[in-house]
């Protein structure tokens, strides 16, 4: 079989396994690497160690597959769609752990990722230097419309969206939705979404889309095995990951055409937006490569805007000690005061930057149940986390990304919420978790007690009085 062949029967290959692109990059030294190791240098990836580990393997795949010659690049959408989150009334959180960890999602969940995981990964290279200001205050300049040609190309497998309009410029920072909802999809028929018609949770707390469900390792992984034997019979020796080897892949993403770096510094695509998963795959087969990508966000900044903490320090800067997803996910230890107000009611991870990106006009709810929103997670208030055991929280967040953070880290996470959202009918519950064993666990619920018991009286929170 040719390489034309075979690039052609390895896309219909990854588009049977419910891929939505794929695409090859020649297997060479990324891009980025300068910048990447500069960003490491600065020590801006925090206490990400494995980051900072063999940065000639993370930048060189030659390095990590002796005789590579390809890159094949690959995006799976998880945007749900629809209303972000199951309407049920909260429950008891012990009920909840109870059931079983992998019960079918809620019927009123809508059909369907960090990045990454939308964690600071091993994707963090596509950092350009700039001058401009993370955060000006001034309205962010409208983005360019998006090119003529927006038919799928040989390696599209998602269908384009039949409204070919420029991405909308009016984006929710935060704000509640229009009065006026969207009008109902045709039955049978997913809601069409976008950042700025989504309808606000019903819940108490917000979760990073990508954790809605079960851990996307575990359905991507399958999936890339059944890839690399396909290239297997083939000739090729493979090593596929999936933001779990040292591969700087949005690097590589760019390179194959599959999207360009935003200044968010997240990969876009221009159907998919930001929601979706990159894979890789590197292979000693000769493919041909696609075409690098351009870059189509014009003068927009409006993910540096839209960042709670000024994380994005400059387009396509990011300082991951700064980042929601990092202080949520990735940091174990205490999470900074300057931080605390700012997190909101984010208990795992955020999706601010993402949200804004005029390009999710694009995006189409993917067809993966995996991704549905699981009705256990979203069926609590946020003082109920405050009664899980070590046993209980393993069963609640069976098979979920939220699992690895483990139990102290999580509920330091609910303690931020709870004393950034939460009422005098919180602090029994809030007490009594500041008496936890656990020194991160009480220090946080001391925090929350003392902004609630603050805001009740009208007083300073501490928060206020941070320079």
């Amino acid at each position: 079989m040719s390489p034309s062949a075979l690039k052609s029967a390895l896309i219909a290959q990854a588009r049977s396994l419910g891929f939505d692109d794929c695409r090859i990059a020649p297997a060479q030294p990324a891009a980025h690497r300068a910048l990447f190791e500069q960003w490491i240098a600065e020590g801006k990836h925090g206490d990400m160690a494995w980051l900072a580990r063999n940065p000639e393997r993370r930048t060189d795949p030659t390095l990590v597959l002796p005789g590579a010659k390809s890159v094949i690049v690959l995006a799976m959408n998880y945007y749900q769609g629809g209303t972000p989150y199951p309407t049920a009334q909260p429950q008891n959180v012990t009920q909840a752990a109870s059931l079983s960890p992998s019960a079918t999602p809620s019927p009123s969940a809508p059909a369907h990722p960090t990045p990454s995981e939308k964690q600071p990964s091993t994707t963090v290279n596509n950092r350009q230097p700039s001058s401009t200001p993370a955060n000006s205050g001034q309205p962010p300049p409208t983005p360019p419309p998006p090119p003529s040609d927006l038919s799928p190309s040989p390696h599209l497998i998602v269908s384009p969206s039949s409204d070919q309009q420029p991405p909308s410029t009016t984006v929710n920072h935060g704000q509640q939705p229009p009065t006026s909802p969207p009008p109902p999809a045709p039955s049978g028929q997913p809601l069409q979404t976008t950042a700025n018609n989504r309808k606000q949770p019903q819940t108490q707390y917000r979760v990073a889309r990508y954790a809605w469900n079960n851990d996307y390792h575990d359905l991507i992984e399958s999936k890339l095995r059944t890839l690399a034997d396909f290239l297997t019979a083939h000739g090729g020796t493979q090593r596929p990951y999936v933001d779990t080897g040292p591969v700087l892949e949005r690097d590589f993403a760019s390179e194959s055409g599959l999207g360009w770096g935003g200044k968010s510094t997240m990969q876009i695509h221009r159907h998919l937006g930001t929601w979706f998963f990159l894979a890789d795959i590197l292979t000693t087969l000769e493919l041909p490569p696609d075409a690098p990508a351009t870059d189509h966000c014009g003068k927009c900044t409006r993910c540096i805007t839209a960042c709670p903490t000024q994380a994005i320090t400059a387009p396509r800067r990011m300082d991951a000690r700064r980042c929601i997803s990092y202080l949520t996910i990735e940091s174990k230890g205490p999470i900074p005061l300057e931080f605390r107000h700012a997190i909101g009611d984010r208990i795992y991870g955020c999706d601010s930057c993402l949200d804004a990106c005029p390009w999710n006009r694009h995006a189409q709810a993917s067809h993966e149940a995996t991704f549905q929103a699981r009705a256990t997670l979203f069926q609590h208030t946020l003082r109920d986390f405050l009664s899980l055991t070590d046993d209980t929280f393993r069963a609640l967040f069976a098979k979920s990304p939220i699992k690895r953070i483990k139990r102290p880290a999580f509920l330091r996470n609910v303690c931020v919420a709870l004393g950034n959202t939460g009422t005098p009918a919180d602090l029994p519950a809030l007490e009594a978790a500041a008496q936890d064993e656990n020194a991160l666990i009480a220090e946080h619920a001391q925090w929350a007690v003392g902004e609630i018991r603050a805001r009740a009286s009208g007083g300073q929170t501490v928060g206020d009085r941070l320079p």
